[in-house]
């Protein structure tokens, strides 16, 4: 990630007079122990499986990983500032669904998720709370109590 101190200082005053919206909703709800919880992932990385179409610039839509996707995932991040270093070293730093496996394997977490959900960072926040909804509804599909934001 790219520190506001390293980028040129004409970003640096766009970025620091970006707008940070609040939402009125809390994220926080009471529910069963982590032990018994279905656990899935988002992730910020615009993500998607070969075939799926890819994101674009400021989209504010969402693709579909399904649990058994695999490891040919791409990446489709507009963002010229986007460190894809990780990505390409590791799936698991931007997506980490080996680590969840491991935590339900040894009883940490209830279960995995069937579908977990890429977004592409670096949009307008406002967009994204619509779409967080649409993916809050798919959740409620899988019996997906708790999700792993994974911000890039």
């Amino acid at each position: 990630m790219v520190r506001l101190s390293d980028v040129s200082a004409g970003l640096r005053v766009v970025l620091e007079r970006m707008p940070c919206p609040s939402f009125e909703t809390r994220p926080w709800v009471s529910g069963p122990p982590v032990s018994e919880r279905r656990v899935a992932l988002i992730t910020s990385a615009a993500l998607q499986r070969p075939g799926d179409r890819p994101f674009t610039y400021r989209e504010s839509d969402y693709r579909v990983i399904p649990r058994n996707a695999g490891r040919d995932l791409l990446m489709s991040h507009s963002s010229t500032n986007f460190d894809r270093t990780g990505f390409v070293e590791d799936l698991n730093v931007i997506f980490p669904l080996d680590r969840l496996e491991e935590l339900a394997a040894d009883g940490t977490i209830g279960s995995v998720a069937e579908y977990h959900y890429s977004v592409m960072g670096s949009v307008e926040p406002l967009p994204l709370e619509a779409t967080g909804a649409a993916i809050a509804e798919l959740f409620l599909g899988d019996a997906v109590d708790a999700c792993v934001l994974v911000p890039v």
